[in-house]
């Protein structure tokens, strides 16, 4: 049995979950969220927890049993807190601006690239840094994906480390040519 899929999940106040056969639903103050889980994982609103079991012993239950489990907590705090990445742009003449829901970056390409904001996602500047977007959504796994989308544009290169990292990511610098000494 998993450890993590034996915790319940606790339900604050001003968050709903109403399970209806397979597909489970959370509202709360940021929105709404829908998963439908597996068949051989039980969830049950028990009082202001939600509560996930398993029928049987099969291995494939007990993996459903700890994934659906932590998949509910994260829509439970994502509809009540929300999700929140920082993405930090490095590099001269490197910059991000967002015009309604297109952001506009220029990465040292010849062209700017134009991405699409997801529905149910926002991304804004930092006010003191205009080279730090913040990233904010009630999905977990939504605003992981436009992070790890708009960081792919220009990942940080190991030379200079210029490039689309999260803050406070660490990139590990090279040294370039050396010189080599030569013996005769």
């Amino acid at each position: 049995m998993s450890r993590i899929g034996k915790k319940p999940v606790a339900i604050p106040s001003g968050v709903t979950v109403d399970v209806k056969g397979s597909l489970i639903t959370v509202k709360g103050a940021k929105g709404t969220l829908t998963y439908a889980h597996l068949d051989p994982v039980i969830v049950k609103v028990e009082g202001s927890q939600v509560v996930v079991s398993t029928q049987g012993s099969d291995p494939r239950a007990s993996a459903f049993h700890g994934l659906t489990r932590q998949l509910i907590a994260n829509m439970v705090k994502g509809v009540n807190e929300g999700y929140v990445k920082q993405l930090e742009i490095i590099g001269v003449g490197y910059k991000a601006q967002v015009k309604g829901k297109t952001l506009v970056l220029l990465l040292g390409y010849s062209h700017p690239i134009d991405y699409k904001i997801a529905e149910g996602i926002e991304i804004t500047q930092d006010e003191k840094n205009k080279n730090i977007l913040i990233i904010r959504g009630v999905d977990k796994q939504l605003v992981g994906q436009v992070a790890a989308d708009i960081r792919s544009f220009r990942p940080p290169e190991p030379y200079k480390g210029k490039g689309v990292r999260y803050v406070g990511e660490q990139v590990r610098r090279k040294i370039g040519k050396a010189a080599v000494k030569v013996e005769s």
